[in-house]
C-alpha cells in the first residue's frame, strides 16, 4: 500500500518530452520544418552523455537527445529500442520536497537533484514504478522564464 504523499498536486505541468535521436541536426531540422518550432536552447551535457536541443512547443518543450557515445544511457536506449520517446519531464515547484515525498513510494534513480537543461535542477524516477515510463522531475533555474515568460 502506498503512503499518502501530499494533499495537493506535486506535478505542476508537463515540462518536456525527451526524444532520443541518432542525429541531432537532422532531428532539429525535421521538427522545425514539420512543426515550425524554434530552438530555444542547445547544450552538451557531458554528465548525462548527450547533446541536446530544446524546442519550444506551447508552454513546454520537446527535448531532442543525441548520445555522445554508445555506452551512455541514451546510446543504450537507441541500441535497444531505436529512436523515439525516451522520457517525460514534469515540472515541480520544489525538487527537494518532491523527492522527499516520493522516496517512500518510488525508486529514485537520482537521490539528489543534478544539473539539467537550461540550468534546471532535475531528478529521474525509476520507470518500473511508473508504468514503464522514465520520469524526470524538473525545477527550473531561479528566475528562468518559459518560452512565453510564464515559467
Amino acid at each position: 500500500m502506498l503512503a499518502t504523499i501530499l494533499n495537493q498536486p506535486l506535478l505542476t505541468r508537463i515540462d518536456h518530452v525527451g526524444i532520443a535521436c541518432r542525429n541531432l541536426e537532422e532531428a532539429v531540422e525535421k521538427y522545425q520544418r514539420l512543426f515550425c518550432l524554434t530552438v530555444v536552447s542547445t547544450e552538451v551535457n557531458e554528465a548525462q552523455g548527450v547533446r541536446e536541443a530544446m524546442l519550444g512547443a506551447g508552454p513546454g518543450y520537446i527535448q531532442l537527445l543525441e548520445p555522445l557515445g554508445p555506452d551512455t544511457p541514451v546510446g543504450k536506449f537507441l541500441a535497444r529500442r531505436g529512436e523515439g520517446i525516451h522520457h517525460i519531464g514534469y515540472g515541480v515547484d520544489d525538487i527537494q520536497e518532491a523527492l522527499a515525498g516520493l522516496r517512500p513510494n518510488v525508486r529514485l534513480i537520482d537521490e539528489r537533484p543534478r544539473h539539467g537543461s537550461m540550468g534546471a535542477s532535475i531528478a529521474f524516477l525509476h520507470p518500473a514504478d511508473l508504468g514503464g515510463v522514465l520520469t524526470e522531475l524538473v525545477q527550473p533555474a531561479t528566475g528562468a522564464k518559459g518560452i512565453y515568460g510564464d515559467a
